[in-house]
């Protein structure tokens, strides 16, 4: 078994990422993450992010040793579905407290594990490590080893402290876990030629069910997804599958790589956000599974499904296309749905205004140029008072993030909509990219947003007041103010010669021509000639006027 270190700098070097092949050995050597400012909004560390991989195992007990306050703040935090137990939703943790870190928290650790053996009997049970045992010495392995023979079944240290880096980092100690104790420990009940693993897929809101559909009706089975409304024998039997699709998450490709590295699983990279990326992901899926030994006919069948679901998504988006005509969108989200969303939006008709980059890849960048063109507008970090300036600006009609920054769109004034891990809504496949057309329709053509932009009354009411008391306004109300206000703009600038000075020459002594007036009057040079001949060819009758 490693030591966490030794696994830190194994995933730094995973040579299945973009981002990583692109350093410099020393650059490799200093880790893929920053250092975090105390305080900051640093979107996870890498126990969070552990947790929320491995979370959606439905039923597995996830035990948290650590004080109270890691599990509180990680419960629940994805909205993933199950369709089994819902032991997963249950919080365990160890609590520790000033003792147990003065003489060790193995002891309270144990008593954890049985009484959750004892009270739930889980087919396995998930032990994350946090900084407290971390750094007082929790030998949490040994403990877990033991546990695991005690009880005859596993229990798996997953080894993710906060302290060691961010989220993305936790999401690959995680896969570690599972490459090191579950994946391969179990055979699969049976086999077919069309078994498939889906890596990086969380079935948020239920999304995973939206695409399984059409691989059921092609017959396509999903061995194992890691971690969506994953079962634990599923993914310790993933390793018979025939190949693997990473959905759109760099999350989880040391996974998918060390797969196709020990059981020769062929994988792709690929998403099903929208209807285009559906349908590539579909055929790509049955390519691998056709190279692998399944029968030839999955390829045409497969066709023959992406062209009747491509047909009815395209008939149901057509009457949105025309309301969306001119409307811009802006994405704040991270990682690969910087692109993979892009396309969907793009296929809506909306305009992609920009789209965040901050935590996405070298890859991801060039796919969003291929997407928007090589002008796109890439966010690599936006203030909320520079997103609130753009949307308050109106420069994007609608904008699409995490929670995070929905109280800078809702002060804007502006329509948002969740597209993160907190969402409510599913988007994936062909029925969830008409979800998600419908979603922003009632969003835009909603009239609370026109009646949210308006003055409160007690404003307006003020505003009016204000507008009274302006000078402009007595003017306007009192002729024989107005008409003396006319008559006082400079028509020559050179010599500050007023309106009405030019009006009483012109009509008192007749003249006729440019030359004549400024015979008569200071009006000379040529800022005031092209004025003074405006003044000429206007009606005697106003000038009469004017001048009594």
């Amino acid at each position: 078994m490693s030591s966490l270190s030794a696994t830190v700098q194994n995933i730094f070097n995973e040579p299945g990422c973009a981002k990583n092949g692109s350093k410099s050995e020393a650059e490799r050597k200093k880790g893929c993450t920053k250092l975090l400012q105390p305080g900051s909004a640093a979107g996870g560390c890498a126990f969070d992010g552990a947790k929320i991989a491995l979370q959606p195992f439905t039923d597995v007990a996830h035990l948290v040793h650590g004080p109270i306050a890691c599990e509180g703040n990680s419960w629940d935090n994805r909205g993933a579905a199950s369709s089994g137990s819902n032991l997963w939703r249950t919080a365990f943790t160890t609590d520790m407290n000033e003792t147990d870190i003065v003489f060790g928290g193995e002891r309270r650790l144990w008593k954890a594990i049985k009484e959750i053996v004892d009270k739930h009997d889980p087919p396995a049970i998930f032990v994350y490590q946090t900084c407290v045992p971390a750094m007082i010495g929790d030998d949490v392995s040994a403990v877990c080893k033991a546990a695991s023979q005690r009880f005859g079944k596993p229990v798996i240290p997953i080894n993710s402290p906060g302290f060691v880096g961010s989220k993305n980092l936790g999401n690959k100690l995680a896969g570690e876990a599972l490459l090191e104790h579950v994946i391969g420990t179990r055979e699969p009940d049976r086999t077919t030629p069309y078994d498939i693993n889906l890596i990086g897929e969380y079935n948020l809101s239920g999304e995973l069910w939206q695409v399984k559909p059409s691989l059921d009706e092609l017959g396509i089975r999903i061995l194992s997804c890691i971690s969506g409304d994953a079962k634990y024998r599923e993914v310790a039997s993933s390793h018979r599958a025939r190949a693997a699709m990473l959905v759109c998450s760099k999350g989880m490709i040391n996974v998918a790589r060390k797969m196709e590295e020990r059981y020769g699983i062929p994988f792709f990279e690929g998403s099903f956000y929208g209807v285009q990326d559906s349908s590539d992901s579909l055929r790509q899926i049955a390519r691998l599974l056709v190279e692998r030994g399944a029968p030839q006919d999955l390829l045409g069948r497969t066709d023959a499904v992406i062209a009747r679901e491509e047909a009815r998504a395209w008939a149901a988006i057509k009457p949105y296309k025309s309301r969306f005509k001119g409307k811009k969108a802006l994405l704040i989200t991270g990682g690969v749905k910087s692109w993979s969303v892009v396309a969907a939006l793009q296929e809506a008709g909306l305009e992609l205004v920009g789209t965040s980059v901050k935590k996405s890849t070298r890859e991801d960048k060039e796919r969003i140029k291929e997407l928007m063109g090589q002008d796109a507008h890439m966010i690599e970090d936006m203030s909320p008072r520079e997103m609130y300036e753009m949307l308050k600006g109106a420069k994007a009609d609608i904008m699409l993030s995490g929670g995070k920054s929905q109280f800078v769109a809702l002060k804007a004034a502006t329509p948002w909509l969740d597209i993160n891990q907190e969402r409510c809504h599913a988007y994936m496949g062909y029925v969830g990219m008409i979800k998600l057309v419908e979603e922003i329709d009632k969003l835009l053509s909603n009239p609370m947003w026109e009646q949210v932009r308006r003055p409160a009354p007690w404003e307006a009411l003020a505003s009016a007041k204000l507008h009274m008391q302006s000078p402009a306004v007595e003017i306007a109300c009192e002729p024989a103010l107005a008409e003396t206000a006319r008559r006082a703009r400079k028509i020559c600038h050179c010599n500050t010669v007023d309106l009405g000075t030019i009006e009483d020459a012109i009509y008192g002594h007749g003249l006729r021509s440019v030359e004549e007036v400024k015979e008569h009057t200071d009006a000379v040079g040529g800022c005031c000639k092209r004025r003074i001949e405006d003044i000429l060819v206007s009606s005697p009758s106003a000038m009469l006027q004017a001048a009594e």
